[in-house]
């Protein structure tokens, strides 16, 4: 274990599977504390017994306010402090314009953009106490560009960037850092239908791990990054920057 982050205290939604899980395992291994939230109970009590003292539960469904101000809150009594706040809950439903109904556009913006508002609304006065405190809020690399038939989920991780940028300016002051994270295509359950050949179309040629996107969230956890705020961080295998070539 090391130390680079032996005075934080983080609190991850979505923290029961995929990089949410990977992100607590890499912040406790640096030496921090987490709270895990999410709705799958089983999976998040699992994963706080397996990773002992320094991880606790809670049930978190994020577009619940009355949740997140419980998790916050146990947050405190538990560690006696919040200076990371790890927005990482999302679903992602496809649909083509036309068919794609209401009730899911509804669903996807609430899980992964009103429920990063609701995260950062509760937290925030925590996250001034603990001060220096950062936010990192998970978007995508379709927070960057357009995918047909992902409308819902484009448009809520293009808003995850925006409300990541309009939070940074207003809690600068207050020593309280907000990133967005982006990553590409990485093997975790909500990817698991995703055709093996997608990764040929990728410049390295392979999806990501979710270790490797929990690289990032402890770096941007630590006060190493304490000059970025309101920026981009994209691990995405080359997506973003164009095709593979042979």
């Amino acid at each position: 274990m090391n130390s680079a982050l032996s005075a934080k205290i983080a609190l991850i939604s979505g923290g029961a599977s995929g990089i949410g899980a990977a992100s607590a395992r890499a912040i406790i291994a640096a030496g921090g504390k987490v709270l895990i939230g999410d709705v799958d109970e089983a999976a998040g009590a699992a994963l706080a017994k397996e990773l002992g003292l320094s991880a606790d539960f809670i049930r978190l469904d994020v577009t619940d306010p009355h949740d997140w101000k419980a998790a916050v809150e146990h947050t405190l009594s538990r560690f006696g402090k919040l200076n990371v706040l790890v927005n990482n809950a999302g679903i992602v439903m496809r649909g083509k314009l036309g068919e794609f109904s209401l009730d899911q556009w509804q669903r996807v913006i609430a899980i992964n953009l009103t429920g990063v508002f609701l995260g950062m609304s509760a937290a925030v006065d925590a996250l001034k106490l603990g001060a220096p405190s950062s936010i990192i809020n998970v978007s995508s690399v379709a927070g960057l560009r357009g995918s047909a038939g992902m409308h819902a989920y484009t448009a809520s991780k293009f808003g995850v960037r925006g409300i990541t940028k309009s939070a940074a300016v207003e809690l600068a002051p207050f020593g309280i850092r907000v990133n967005s994270l982006h990553p590409g295509a990485t093997r975790t359950p909500m990817t698991k239908n995703i055709s093996p050949s997608y990764a040929n179309t990728l410049p390295l040629k392979r999806l990501g791990k979710p270790e490797e996107i929990a690289n990032l969230v402890v770096a941007l956890s630590s006060d190493d990054f304490s000059f970025s705020t309101g920026s981009e961080f994209i691990a995405d295998g080359g997506e973003y920057a164009g095709p593979a070539v042979d």
